[in-house]
């Protein structure tokens, strides 16, 4: 017990008592509190790189998407000049010499 004062000794033992619990559980509530900061800290970091890896992934599909789309475009456009040139007519006329030939032709 507290030394004598005009208060009741056990008035003064039970606040006593109770700054004495304060003080013994501020770590361990120090501690939780860390703890609860650094797992919610964790979690967004998480959710952060999965956000970062969705936007590099729709990033390389649309360069992938206008990549196939230049090599269709330019596809294109080289079946249609050869259309209209003379190469086709030039090659028939190779095959057909070709032909005519007694060499057989490789397959």
């Amino acid at each position: 017990m507290a030394l004598p004062t005009p208060v009741n000794g056990q008035i003064t033992d039970a606040v006593t008592q109770a700054n004495v619990t304060v003080l013994g559980d501020a770590p361990s509530m120090a501690m939780g509190n860390l703890f609860q900061v650094a797992a919610q800290s964790f979690g967004l970091m998480m959710q952060n790189a999965a956000a970062a890896q969705q936007q590099v992934n729709i990033t390389a599909q649309a360069a992938t998407t206008q990549g196939v789309a230049l090599l269709y475009s330019t596809g294109a456009a080289a079946t249609a000049k050869i259309a209209q040139s003379d190469v086709p007519d030039n090659l028939l006329s190779l095959l057909s010499a070709l032909r005519a030939t007694s060499a057989p032709i490789p397959t």
